[in-house]
């Protein structure tokens, strides 16, 4: 069971694992040991709440496929248990993302105040750069 959220998980049968041989340099160990763990997670066939598929659906994300399959591979460390705690956790990491909301912004307006230090500075500013010029024949 992977739990998501207060009330949400995806049960370990919806999970595909299959472990393949990783690349990368390792010598023999990794041309005789697959160590590496590919990860398939279908997004609609699942039992998450309609709300998390619609939000996963609409990730652009490499990691999901066009067919809505989430598609992990973990290939990190040389053990095989290490790798599908890894792509347990990143699949976890991708499904809470999903149900993230960002707070709505309020726009704000300055106050009096700094609008009024702001145009100071701006006009002192300008009276330097006046000072530096060439001096009138007035």
């Amino acid at each position: 069971m992977l739990f998501i959220a207060n009330g949400v998980s995806i049960p370990e049968i919806e999970l595909d694992f299959s472990a393949i041989r990783a690349q990368g340099p390792g010598g023999q160990n990794v041309n005789k040991v697959s160590s590496a763990i590919h990860l398939r997670f279908d997004i609609q066939q699942s039992s998450l709440p309609d709300f998390y598929k619609q939000r996963l659906l609409k990730l652009n994300d490499q990691r999901i496929s066009k067919d809505g399959v989430v598609i992990i591979k973990a290939q990190r460390y040389r053990s095989q248990d290490k790798n599908r705690v890894e792509a347990l956790s990143r699949l976890q990491l991708l499904v809470q993302s999903a149900g993230f909301t960002a707070k709505p912004r309020r726009p704000t307006k300055p106050t009096r105040g700094s609008q009024m230090r702001r145009m100071d500075k701006k006009s002192q500013h300008g009276k330097k750069k006046i000072m530096r010029g060439k001096p009138s024949l007035d």
